[in-house]
This record gives structure tokens, sequence and C-alpha cells, in this order.
């Protein structure tokens, strides 16, 4: 995997939204608080692709989800638009906290499954290869893409013309 996500530090010297999600983390100690749960900062903003309405996205490993419940509730219940809830995606149970923080909305997402093997992270370093792979103006296209109101994935699949479920079409891809 690549050792740049593994940190945000790259972000303190990336462009001004970046530079704003890192002084956001930093500030209100987001991955810190985190830091049993092996957090790891996913999406559109490490790979500068985040448009308005991004929000930042922690990905979390967890053994018990009662006390990663416990922890987030603890950590983050105080900020506005506090929500925390259970689902089970693709039949793993999922914890989710959803807050903001200055102009960020944040979600904490959690699963019993190590951070760096879950689907938004593998989603993110795919779309990371491919973003170096194809060039600034491909990087362009999918900002568009995403301006006009399209998810991340369906807009890395509609550029590459891709068929199929794009969630899984992108983990799919041999990069």
């Amino acid at each position: 995997m690549i050792k740049k996500f593994d940190t945000i530090a790259h972000l303190a010297s990336g462009t001004l939204k970046q530079q704003d999600a890192y002084h956001t983390l930093e500030t209100h100690k987001v991955l810190e608080k985190l830091n049993s749960f092996d957090p790891i900062l996913a999406g559109t903003v490490p790979i500068d692709i985040a448009i308005a309405d991004s929000d930042l996205d922690v990905i979390c490993c967890y053994d018990d989800p009662q006390h990663f419940r416990n922890q987030l509730h603890h950590h983050f219940s105080g900020y506005p638009g506090f929500a925390l809830r259970e689902v089970s995606l693709n039949a793993i149970p999922s914890v989710i906290a959803n807050f903001n923080i200055n102009n960020w909305p944040v979600e904490v997402f959690g699963q019993a499954i190590p951070s760096r093997k879950q689907n938004a992270y593998l989603h993110m370093i795919a779309e990371y290869h491919l973003l170096m792979i194809k060039g600034e103006q491909f990087k362009t296209l999918i900002v568009e893409l995403k301006e006009q109101g399209m998810k991340t994935e369906p807009a890395f699949a509609k550029a590459l013309c891709i068929e199929g479920d794009p969630y899984e079409e992108l983990l799919k891809l041999k990069l």
C-alpha cells in the first residue's frame, strides 16, 4: 500500500482545501482521539479531488463495536450534528458517526476489518493510481463529474467507461 496515506502529513503542504482539512483534524485531535482504532483519512481530500461539499472520511478498525461506539460518543457527541448509527454493508456490521467541525462534515466509519483492507481505503488507492496514470485532464473530468452531483466511484466508472457496479469494478482493476 501507499505509506503517504498512513498519516495526514502530506495535507499540510497540499492545496488550500487539504491544508484546511489538516488544520481542522489536527486542531481538534480527531485522529489522535481515534488512535487505538488505526484511523486513516480516506476519500477525496487525501487524493485532491474534493469539491465544496466533500466531507472528511475517517475509517477505523475496531475489535469491540460497543467500545468504539462509546469512544465516538465520548469524544465527538459535543460537536454539532452528532449522530451515531449502525448499519450492515455487504453483511459487514459497521458503526458510523457523523458530526461537523468548522466548515467540514466529518464521518467516522468503523468495521472489524483492518483499516487498509476496508473498501474505502482500497477505492482511494485505486483512484489515486488512476489519477497518477491518467493525468491532470482526467482529474479535472472527475472533479467536474462530482460537481455535477456524481459520487466518486461512479464518476471514475463513467470517465473510464466501466460497466456494472462502480464500487465493485474499481476494486477489480489491476493497477
